[in-house]
């Protein structure tokens, strides 16, 4: 063993350097991978249509090749997913990421080569565990067991040798096949496709092992938790599992979970971990304990540009590389990887928190916020908005979505909020006073529109019966995966679509 631990220091001290050198020389690190990725990618058939083998600078770059979103690359998936090979990189393409992002019903298949997956998902994971152990030398995370929750794949009906899924259940399939003696479940769990069936025999299969580090969507992963106090009559998860050390987490903000999580597992020495690992690549890791940001990974294979939230829309938008970007400014973020996803704007948002290192926090998506009335408010406003309400009235917030209310006759506008509630407030009203204080305090836009009610009024809030989001999304078959409730949005399909669910009238505090 001590053998074995200096071998892992070394390893993770070299690591450690590597991303120094990339911390210090971003654009370099940038441009060498953009000239990789059109040389490899220069005999497929897109390389060609583009003439990728003349491109030789990041100008030419964003001249020649044009940005595309899922409606452009949607072509060449279905090709692909029928077994055609060269099209956007080398060689055959096996796995397809299944992503909505929300719980819109049209799913979105995302190429994923092996390149992807080896350099960019698994060097991520790979760099993960680097940061922690860097971060924590004391760490006993691997005298453990790994609990992953994953979602499912299938083949797609197209060509017997091409199968889509959550990106989650790509990469247990893909893990060496030594990982399989240090994590839980055992895989035929894990990719089970029926998420209440999983969820019983998740809990069944591991409340019993000695696991000391969790990842999963932090939704489907407190349903796991409930489940296994449930059958164990545990009071907490450190009850079941001492050693418990790690948990990490992604796809959405961890702000309005972070109270349940720490009354789950009651311990100072519990820590937690972000990463921005979506169907597309593995973008960031939160590197250092106590930030509330990440730091953007260079060096896996992906070249960002970065298009400022105004010029969306626009026939010619201003498009910046990682040296023009600007601190606090909100981006949407577009991407070319090793995957052959070339300009390809995946449909997030980010802003920099810091430069050399170039951090950056999640805003929230292209499409997902209220802009009805030029308030512009993103996932992040709202996810701290909320977290501050909580603290005021002694609340606990387990879900939520929103949507804009728009003028009719002499009725002014106003946001309608519907919040599924851990611990109730005692006072609902008090609570959205408090909601709309926390807005207009982070959200000048919301501020002015709200100011002497002359665009907007007091938001109107909803409480919801337990279980109802979930009840939504199994009504909807949404459980599990990547699958996610849909925060905010500029339009009132999701919002009605509940309400009709919960058979519930809009616009009255209840």
């Amino acid at each position: 063993m001590p053998i074995l631990n200096s071998i892992i220091s070394w390893i993770i001290k070299q690591r450690i350097h590597q991303v120094g050198l990339f911390m210090k020389y971003p654009v370099e690190m940038q441009e060498d991978w953009m000239r990789k990725l059109l040389s490899i990618a220069k005999n497929t058939e897109y390389g060609k249509q583009y003439h990728f083998e003349s491109i030789k600078s990041a100008e030419e770059f964003r001249e020649r090749i044009p940005i595309i979103d899922y409606e452009g690359l949607k072509p060449y998936v279905q090709r692909l997913m029928k077994g055609e090979e060269n099209l956007l990189w080398p060689g055959e393409t096996k796995w397809f990421a299944k992503s909505s992002g929300t719980t819109n019903d049209k799913s979105k298949f995302i190429p994923v080569s092996e390149d992807t997956i080896q350099e960019c998902h698994f060097k991520g994971g790979k760099d993960l565990l680097s940061f922690y152990c860097n971060n924590f030398p004391e760490t006993l995370l691997f005298n453990g067991k790994s609990l992953a929750l994953g979602g499912t794949n299938k083949n797609n009906g197209f060509s017997a040798s091409t199968i889509y899924g959550d990106i989650s259940a790509i990469l247990l399939q893909n893990l060496p096949f030594w990982f399989e003696f240090s994590r839980v479940p055992e895989l035929s769990i894990a990719l089970m496709d029926d998420w209440e069936e999983k969820i019983e025999l998740l809990a069944e299969k591991t409340m019993y092992e000695d696991v000391t580090n969790i990842s999963g969507v932090p939704t489907w992963t407190l349903i796991l938790a409930k489940k296994i106090l449930e059958k164990t009559g545990k009071n907490n998860l450190l009850e079941v599992w001492p050693n418990l050390e790690l948990y990490v987490h992604g796809a959405v903000s961890f702000v309005p979970y972070r109270e349940q999580f720490e009354k789950l597992i009651p311990s100072a020495k519990m820590n937690y971990v972000e990463t921005y690992n979506a169907s597309e690549g593995f973008f960031g890791i939160q590197d250092e304990p106590g930030r509330d940001d990440m730091l953007l990974m260079l060096d896996y294979g992906i070249y960002y540009e970065f298009i400022p939230l105004e010029e969306l829309g626009k026939d010619f938008p201003k498009v910046y590389h990682i040296g023009e970007v600007q601190m606090n400014t909100v981006y949407a973020l577009v991407i070319s990887t090793n995957s052959g996803l070339f300009r390809y704007m995946i449909g997030d948002t980010i802003k920099f928190t810091s430069f050399y290192p170039h951090r950056i926090k999640i805003c929230g998506r292209t499409k997902h916020f209220i802009n009805a009335f030029g308030e512009e408010l993103m996932i992040d406003n709202a996810d701290k908005a909320i977290e501050m309400a909580c603290k005021k009235t002694n609340a606990s917030v387990k879900e939520y979505t929103a949507a804009p209310i728009y003028f009719s006759g002499n009725e002014k506008a106003a946001h309608e909020w519907l919040i599924e509630f851990e611990k109730r407030p005692d006072d609902i009203n008090f609570f959205t006073a408090q909601l709309d204080k926390a807005l207009q305090s982070l959200n000048s836009d919301y501020e002015a529109k709200r100011n002497k009610d002359m665009a907007l009024k007091m938001p109107i809030v909803h409480t919801l019966p337990e279980n109802t989001f979930y009840n939504w999304m199994k009504s909807r078959n949404k459980l599990g995966g990547q699958n996610k409730v849909p925060r905010l949005s500029n339009e009132r399909n999701f919002l009605n679509d509940i309400l009709e669910f919960c058979n519930m009238p809009a616009e009255s505090n209840t």
